[in-house]
């Protein structure tokens, strides 16, 4: 037995350090199947509308809210102009309100919103350049924990996670 949480929480959720948290509303993950914020940027990966082979690596950066998009091999994005962002820009910033919350992904962005609006448009900073490879690297390392077999034993490569309950 694992004195963590309340019962009926999955084991995982039980022994985390870091709080999971659910999505505020679902997510097709179809069209953007990676979003996070962290390294102080909004970022993900956005599914190419045209190339079922090509995805974009879009972010928004903290406080200065200047944007990048390019493609998985650094090309840039050819929707980007200067003072305008692009559709994968768009989704990205849409599907992050749907994980996270306006209000969570606002502040994270120090950006001033009002309830209900589109994030997007409250965004005033221009072209800025970012880490496409090591966002698009951390995407795929999420891919390879999703085809590991189901199992209750530790991963080695995430021990670090130390559990917080006793096991018994």
């Amino acid at each position: 037995m694992i004195d963590c949480l309340p019962a009926g929480t999955a084991v995982w959720e039980q022994c985390g350090r870091v709080p999971v948290v659910p999505p505020v509303r679902p997510r097709k993950l179809a069209k953007v199947p990676f979003v996070e914020l962290a390294d102080g940027r909004l970022q993900g990966v956005v599914s190419s509308g045209s190339d079922i082979g090509r995805v974009y690596v879009s972010s928004v950066t903290a406080a200065t809210h200047t944007y990048s998009c390019s493609t998985n091999n650094n090309r840039p994005c050819g929707g980007l102009s200067g003072s305008h962002p692009c559709k994968h820009l768009r989704a990205l910033t849409a599907e992050a309100v749907l994980q996270y919350g306006l209000g969570r992904v606002a502040r994270y962005l120090r950006a001033e919103v009002s309830e209900g609006a589109d994030l997007i448009d409250y965004l005033r900073g221009g072209l800025g350049p970012a880490p496409a490879a090591t966002v698009f690297s951390r995407f795929l390392r999420h891919l390879a924990y999703l085809e590991l077999p189901d199992t209750t034993t530790p991963i080695p490569e995430l021990h670090w996670f130390p559990a917080t309950g006793v096991v018994r």
